[in-house]
């Protein structure tokens, strides 16, 4: 009997027919979802380890290969993250086929989140894909109005063991939260407000939350003194603590590190990327242990790729085998993501707890 994966939520069992019998007898089985029932325990293990989950935007083959054999060679458990944008730049279906192949080929659990999922319909679509949870990103709107829209993503997420994430405030940097006063948490400003916070997860009932700390999306997401608010993210989590939601999963989006190794590799190549700087590795560190369960990292994957590409390019300005290029950025960004579920996430060695 052989026993594979055909979907994220479905098992698929070929049985041979009786003696004599030509063909195969192909049977479906719908069982509880796989996927979703690993990424939930595995974000409840990440709390209790004071480690988090990397949670890696893939929009091609290189990236998931890369990604997924680093995380298998270092046994660290892993989110690959699809956005609307990468659905259409790759097609639902060949991302979906890829994803596929790598849960085939690697023993660790590997979850599938919708990042960024901007309406209902979308994230019902990957809800019915099979993704194991959304992201609605309903953080530009009002506050009554995010709460309403998570709320109906997630009544019918929940109906299929899907988690559901939202998020609070916006991701504009380490500026001037404007409305900020004498050190007070205003309602009115850019970052997470803890008390809206708590207010925010009852009402829509939300399985994660995304929090506005000084972190930005894209590699230039500070100006002068990199930094995140880090006593900001200490109150929220002491805020949804004393609210009776426990030890309650935070999600850091924006916090690629943009190693300054990796800029002036692109620079040194070719590449003009002045002044661009991320999150310190210090701070994803310390929102680690406070209990940002889930670290999104999509720039950093982007520049070690970058470098790769432009290195061969310039050093061999007459290669054109896509593979000759291809292969050796793959590896740079295997290399970056081994050394941040290493050292930075502290997930390494997990994927079997």
């Amino acid at each position: 009997m052989t026993v594979f994966f055909v979907s994220f939520w479905e098992r698929r069992i070929i049985i041979p027919f009786r003696r004599g019998t030509p063909g195969w007898l192909i049977t479906t089985i719908k069982t509880k979802t796989y996927a979703t029932d690993t990424y939930q325990r595995t974000i409840a293990k990440a709390l209790k380890g004071k480690y988090a989950l990397g949670a890696f935007n893939v929009n091609n083959m290189e990236l998931i290969q890369a990604i997924v054999e680093a995380c298998e060679e270092e046994k660290a458990p892993l989110i690959l993250q699809i956005s609307k944008g990468a659905r259409q730049y790759a097609n639902p279906v060949y991302l979906k086929k890829l994803i596929e192949a790598a849960v085939s080929l690697s023993n660790v659990p590997i979850a599938v989140h919708l990042d960024h999922g901007d309406t209902f319909d979308l994230c019902k679509q990957c809800i019915d894909e099979g993704f194991t949870s959304v992201m609605i990103d309903a953080s530009h709107e009002p506050f009554e109005k995010n709460v309403e829209i998570c709320k109906k993503v997630v009544d019918y997420a929940h109906k299929f063991n899907c988690s559901v994430e939202g998020e609070l405030g916006h991701l504009v940097g380490a500026q001037f939260d404007e409305g900020e006063e004498g050190g007070a948490h205003s309602t009115s400003g850019h970052y997470t407000n803890p008390d809206e916070a708590v207010k925010f997860v009852k009402e829509s009932g939300v399985d994660s939350l995304a929090v506005a700390i000084g972190n930005s999306h894209g590699a230039y997401k500070f100006k002068g003194e990199q930094h995140l608010d880090l006593e900001r993210l200490k109150a929220i989590k002491k805020a949804l603590m004393d609210a009776g939601l426990g030890d309650y999963p935070l999600v850091l989006h924006g916090a690629s590190s943009v190693p300054q190794y990796l800029v002036a590799e692109i620079n040194k190549y070719g590449g003009k990327m002045p002044d661009a700087q991320g999150v310190p590795e210090a701070d994803i560190e310390v929102a680690r242990r406070v209990g940002c369960t889930k670290v999104n990292i999509d720039t950093d994957l982007r520049l070690a790729m970058t470098a790769g590409i432009r290195k061969v390019f310039t050093e061999t300005p007459k290669e054109f085998d896509p593979r000759k290029y291809l292969g050796p950025a793959r590896a740079c960004v295997k290399d970056l993501v081994r050394h941040k579920v290493k050292d930075v996430l502290c997930c390494a060695g997990h994927a079997f707890d």
